[in-house]
């Protein structure tokens, strides 16, 4: 009954940088995003409009606007996906250019991107910022300083972004991922097959199609719903670094 009763925001016809309807999506891997954009054009027959961009480059971000088409300035919701983590270093033998790059990445790049478009959602009293955080801006964890100081960051400025943008009609998100399984732990092991399969034995990890469907959630809720933080896990994880491994079927192994 709640169900029929309650109708989901449709995003029809708004355009969402990095993932949505009228789709702008950059990211460092040109022939992925056209390769994405030639299935989801086949797919759904949404106008998509792709740029190699590197997020470690403010410069780059912040004249982002001035290459898109027309039909594309107006961005409605804004979605910060980029982040990794390099390393799982004690504090004192951290290699500082892996926290560059992430401090850099998880952190500069957020800022530049709502920098650059939120003026533009204020300016039109309209529009959704969703941050992709981490259970590790929740908490801490051996091997995580770098990292989690950089989700703690993420974190912190989407309740502030939420603090300064109150009043208006721009809704502001965090979505805080336990174990995902995607090329995250490749990166973080820095191409180690064998590390990075341990951090998914005897556990079914969260998809990236998990993830999706939080945004999707997220911004779809009516206008007078605002969805401040979603904390999703694992079904066998209970905190960032405590997950209880089984013996799983094969096909979930896989």
């Amino acid at each position: 009954m709640a169900s029929a009763l309650y109708k989901s925001y449709s995003v029809r016809d708004q355009t969402v940088l990095i993932s949505g309807c009228r789709l702008i999506l950059v990211a460092r891997r040109l022939e992925r995003l056209q390769a994405l954009k030639d299935k989801l054009t086949q797919e759904y027959k949404v106008p998509i409009y792709v740029e190699s961009l590197d997020v470690q480059s403010i410069n780059a971000i912040t004249s982002l606007p001035d290459r898109l088409p027309e039909d594309f300035k107006a961005v409605d919701i804004l979605v910060n996906n980029a982040g990794l983590a390099l390393g799982s270093n004690a504090i004192h033998e951290n290699l500082l250019e892996d926290v560059a790059t992430m401090v850099n990445t998880n952190i500069l790049s957020v800022l530049a991107f709502c920098r650059t478009f939120i003026p533009g959602m204020v300016k039109r009293n309209r529009g959704h910022v969703i941050n992709m955080s981490s259970i590790a801006g929740h908490e801490a964890y051996v091997g995580g300083s770098g990292y989690c100081a950089t989700k703690h960051a993420v974190d912190a400025m989407t309740k502030a972004a939420r603090h300064d943008l109150n009043g208006t009609d721009i809704r502001v998100t965090s979505i805080s991922p336990g174990a995902v399984r995607t090329e995250f732990s490749v990166v973080r092991t820095k191409g180690d097959l064998a590390a990075e399969a341990a951090v998914y034995a005897g556990i079914d990890p969260l998809r990236a199609a998990d993830i999706a469907d939080n945004v999707l959630y997220a911004a779809t809720r009516p206008p007078h719903v605002q969805v401040a933080d979603i904390v999703v896990l694992a079904s066998y994880q209970s905190s960032a670094r405590n997950l209880a491994r089984v013996k799983l079927p094969a096909a979930q192994e896989a």
